[in-house]
């Protein structure tokens, strides 16, 4: 099954030198420096390279971060910061306030901001992957693990160094604790995706796979909720996305919930489970093309058209109509099958 998933754009930055004339001496020093802008220059170009899969991206932060620790801690194994730490200004701009950039002199910020940038690309990069068709198990899993992993440095981010910072997060900008947290939630979400379209590939029991959906659902709008009070300028698009997906599977779980009910021959139930999906489909294809018609961050594209969304439609059509022919048996039993 193939997904489509809402991404917004990488942070860019300014270029650093970490030339510092008259601090550093030495040629062990130099080089420190001289393997903090190559390996700094290497990451970032890794970020748009299509050819670049987790292992390279691993190694490179790994390369990155283990040089970048030297102007955090101190390396005199006591808990003090290093005395390089506010050396280097740094700038980024932002995912969803565009070219506008943000500056710190603090190495923490080059930290959570590069760190930021990770994540994000393992969301690209998951996506990239379940946008394929006909998408193999094992590429399933890559996606899942992708997203895992997104949702796990954007945590360690939130918890562990943003609380560093001498200078607090801007509101509304990438490193305040509401868009952390919705970047977290919608990896889940996404992961969950996967998880479903596998059970239903597998024949789980609808029950289960409607369970996963709903609970899917409710991340989407749990999402949705934690960026309600952010600038509708910058987050009206992400929003949409994440309300449709919202409603898309609430849809995806009262259609799997009537074939539950259609299995029990409860097709009076089924019948009305199923129009409520109907409903909330006919509502997430409205939130489509509002998305598409919205400005902001993301990909200008029409999810309508996707194969995922226009399989759910087929698939809650053709249960409706399963489930009325069946109710009509039943209320005519003398009635035979043609």
């Amino acid at each position: 099954m193939t997904h489509w998933f809402h991404r917004n754009p990488l942070k860019a930055t300014a270029p650093v030198s970490f030339n510092y004339y008259g601090v550093v001496t030495g040629p062990s020093a130099s080089k420190i420096c001289n393997d903090l802008r190559s390996s700094r220059a290497r990451l970032l170009e890794l970020f748009t390279d299509l050819s670049c899969n987790p292992e390279m991206m691993k190694n490179a932060a790994d390369s990155y971060f283990s040089l970048l620790q030297g102007f955090i801690n101190s390396l005199d194994d006591s808990t003090q910061e290093s005395k390089l730490r506010y050396i280097q200004n740094f700038k980024w701009t932002d995912t969803l306030q565009g070219q506008v950039p943000s500056a710190q002199q603090d190495a923490v910020f080059e930290l959570i901001s590069m760190g930021f940038n990770v994540a994000l690309w393992y969301t690209k990069y998951a996506s990239r992957l379940a946008g394929k068709e006909n998408i193999t198990e094992d590429e399933a899993k890559e996606v899942h693990r992708s997203l895992k992993i997104a949702a796990g440095i954007f945590k360690h981010l939130k918890e562990s160094h943003i609380p560093k910072l001498i200078t607090p997060a801007e509101k509304g900008r990438d490193l305040e604790s509401r868009l952390i947290e919705a970047y977290v939630i919608q990896c889940q979400a996404e992961a969950q995706e996967v998880t479903i379209a596998r059970a239903i590939e597998l024949k789980h029991a609808p029950g289960l796979i409607a369970a996963l959906a709903y609970e899917t659902a409710n991340f989407y709008q749990k999402a949705d909720h934690t960026l309600s009070s952010l600038e509708p300028a910058f987050s009206a698009k992400w929003r949409k996305y994440l309300h449709l997906k919202m409603c898309f599977y609430t849809a995806y779980a009262y259609c799997y919930h009537g074939q539950t009910l259609l299995a029990s021959d409860k097709c009076g139930e089924a019948i009305r489970s199923l129009q409520e999906a109907e409903k909330l489909y006919a509502k997430a294809e409205a939130l489509c093309k509002e998305y598409g018609e919205t400005k902001g961050p993301g990909p200008t594209v029409k999810p309508s058209g996707h194969l995922f969304f226009r399989k759910l439609g087929n698939l809650v059509k053709n249960t409706l109509e399963k489930c009325q022919r069946e109710n009509g048996f039943i209320l005519n039993p003398n009635q035979k099958k043609k």
